[in-house]
């Protein structure tokens, strides 16, 4: 069926080449080659005409004169006329009448008409035009054919190469890599699984956010089980002519049944497969939903022996319609979300393969100052990091190079440049002194890692950064309550040290207000309002690794003026427990802000020996004047690393 629809491709545009060659053709014998036709005109004729002075120019050849009259009028085309030469008419006593009357006059030696026109006129024409048409046919032959339109765009990966990715290349995705072994097994193995009467799952969908290793997942599935890999995108199906994306996933289905067993993956699934109804309904798009018709159709009429498995990847699965996720089309769902502790590190181990590393580097205190980087994230931090040790011209890659790649990619570029004047440069000192001493104080905050005054690219004109201990999933608000303190201890330094606040202190207090108003809205951690929560929350913030906003309000005016005052009361307080933090702990504050002004880079164990031992009973009692119940509900919350900064 192939070939013929193959050949009945060529033979149309054979077709169409041939009727526009000879359109070409003509247009070149009756337009480009067209001259005016001499009309035969008898000798005696030609005699009086030159006797009457109408000639203007004659040409003289063996057997025949040509003649060009002039023309009766400005705007009048001149005649052309041939006349057959007589027998007994001297060139000589022709000639002299043609000097009497002022006619202009040459010769010309006639050649063979015929062998000229037939070369000129129709054997060059045509050998051009043949050569075109090989050329041009050997160019769609290698596309796929003129009308290749509604032919799929997937790119097939060779894994029976040197090159082919295995599960050896993937990191840090161990619930995933378990959920696909089943798929590679499938594939190896089928026999085992028909006999039994079991179908492996027709398809597969890798949800996660991007850069966690999707597409990387679904190659080394198909290098594991060494079978063709079909690779290609969502949009790629879509084009502007009707019709094209349906033809394509027609193409694409019939080529993976002549290559089983195989895998096709598609990335980007929700280009081609958003929801048809709700609010996506609202702008609908003819040929996307042909599209997604002609894709679920497919997967419908896929037989289940057939040993092709249909991957796709997507990071917005709340948007896919329906139909694509029933039993026997999707109906298996993988998630592959952020690594831990333990699997960035191995995901580090995996990109420093080739490069070499100084034995002094340690990967897990990497990967400890990388909470909440993707593989992709992570890749980068090595890249990073090898063109600083390049930089340094090292041969080997340090702990520091590192160090100074993650400070890059989360804070950004120093600012080596940037001059500030003293009043600023030691607000900035106290500002971020004020975080790291209530970070040091009090009792469920995260270590803090180090605390800089060099400006950055970002914006930041310092940055205290805390690094978690540990990975953890769940948060008691006492945790959230010291987060928030944290933050406001930037601005508690200042009003205390500085005679009066700035502008440095808003990311602070945006992000400590959003936290107390989840405290509330989300969390029931308010003995006011109780175990409830406000408002709807978007529908992917499990994906952006946030809490996401509120999008539709449910509440009242009187419970949101409720709502207010709680969020106002946790910020207020957190900003007298920071206040009174640093009143009783002055000398501790100057000596970090003092530190700060004179080296501008302060670490972990140099702070602690500035702040000395802290009294674990001392720090629970600056919590100690409030009565805490226990919260009531529990929420998951992206514990990543925390970056103070002023700006």
């Amino acid at each position: 069926m192939a070939s013929d629809t193959k050949k009945t491709r060529r033979l149309t545009f054979s077709g169409i080449y041939v009727l526009a060659a000879v359109l070409t053709l003509y247009a070149v014998h009756t337009v480009l080659l067209r001259q005016p036709v001499p009309e035969p005109t008898p000798y005696s004729e030609f005699a009086q005409l030159l006797r009457q002075g109408k000639l203007a120019e004659v040409e003289l050849r063996n057997d025949q004169i040509m003649a060009r009259l002039k023309p009766e009028t400005t705007d009048a085309t001149p005649r052309m006329i041939v006349v057959e030469r007589l027998p007994n008419v001297e060139h000589d006593t022709l000639m002299r009448e043609l000097e009497a009357h002022d006619v202009t006059f040459s010769g010309k030696m006639e050649h063979t008409g015929f062998v000229q026109t037939l070369l000129l006129g129709w054997v060059l024409p045509i050998g051009i035009m043949f050569l075109l048409y090989s050329f041009l046919m050997r160019r769609v032959a290698a596309k796929g054919g003129p009308l290749s339109f509604g032919k799929n765009r997937a790119r097939i990966y060779d894994v029976s190469s040197a090159q082919k990715i295995t599960f050896e290349d993937v990191a840090g995705v161990h619930e995933a890599k378990g959920e696909l072994m089943e798929v590679v097994d499938y594939l190896r193995h089928p026999e085992k699984y028909r006999v039994l009467g079991a179908r492996i799952p027709k398809g597969v969908l890798l949800v996660g956010p991007p850069g966690t290793g999707k597409t990387l997942l679904a190659r080394a599935v198909a290098g594991e089980a060494a079978v063709p890999f079909f690779s290609l995108s969502g949009s790629e199906f879509v084009e502007m002519l009707v019709g094209v994306g349906a033809a394509r996933v027609r193409d694409l289905f019939e080529q993976a049944k002549q290559q089983a067993p195989c895998i096709v993956f598609i990335d980007e699934l929700d280009a081609i497969g958003k929801s048809r109804s709700g609010v996506h309904a609202m702008a609908t798009h003819d040929e996307r939903e042909q599209t997604l018709n002609q894709l679920l159709v497919e997967m419908d009429g896929f037989d289940p022996n057939s040993s092709v498995i249909i991957m796709a990847a997507t990071n917005r699965p709340e948007v896919l319609d329906r139909a694509l996720l029933r039993a026997g089309r999707f109906d298996r769902q993988v998630l592959v979300d952020r690594p831990d502790l333990a699997g960035r590190e191995q995901i580090l181990r995996v990109h420093v393969r080739t490069t070499p590393l100084s034995d002094a580097v340690d990967l897990r205190a990497v990967a400890q100052r990388t909470p909440g980087m993707v593989g992709a994230d992570l890749a980068n931090v090595v890249n990073e990091a090898a063109l600083a040790a390049a930089r340094r011209g090292a041969h080997k890659l340090e702990q520091r190079d590192f160090e100074e790649a993650i400070d890059r990619l989360q804070l950004g570029l120093k600012k080596q440049g940037t001059l500030m004047n003293p009043d600023e440069k030691r607000r900035v000192a106290f500002h971020e002194a004020g975080h790291t001493l209530v970070a040091l104080s009090v009792e469920h905050a995260d270590p803090v890692h180090r605390v800089t005054i060099i400006p950055r690219s970002i914006g930041a004109l310092g940055a205290t950064l805390q690094l978690p201990t540990e990975e953890r999933y769940l948060m008691t608000r006492e945790e959230l309550r010291d987060r928030i303190a944290v933050m406001m201890g930037g601005r508690a330094a200042e009003e205390l040290f500085c005679d009066d606040i700035s502008t440095g202190a808003q990311n602070d207090l945006e992000r400590a207000t959003e936290t107390a108003r989840q405290m509330v809205c989300r969390f029931g951690m308010s003995n006011r309002l109780g175990p409830l929560t406000f408002g709807r929350p978007g529908s992917s913030a499990f994906l952006n690794g946030g809490f996401g906003l509120a999008e539709e309000r449910n509440f009242s005016e009187e419970t949101a003026r409720a709502i207010d005052e709680e969020v106002t009361a946790i910020m207020q307080e957190e900003r007298e427990r920071a206040i009174q933090i640093l009143t009783e702990r002055r000398d501790v504050m100057h000596k970090i802000a003092e530190r700060l002004l004179a080296v501008e880079t302060v670490e972990r164990d140099e702070l602690e020996a500035l702040a000395g031992p802290m009294d674990p009973e001392r720090s629970r009692g600056w919590r100690r004047s409030r009565v805490v119940a226990p919260p009531d509900t529990r929420e998951d919350d992206s514990l990543g690393s925390r970056t103070h900064h002023v700006r």
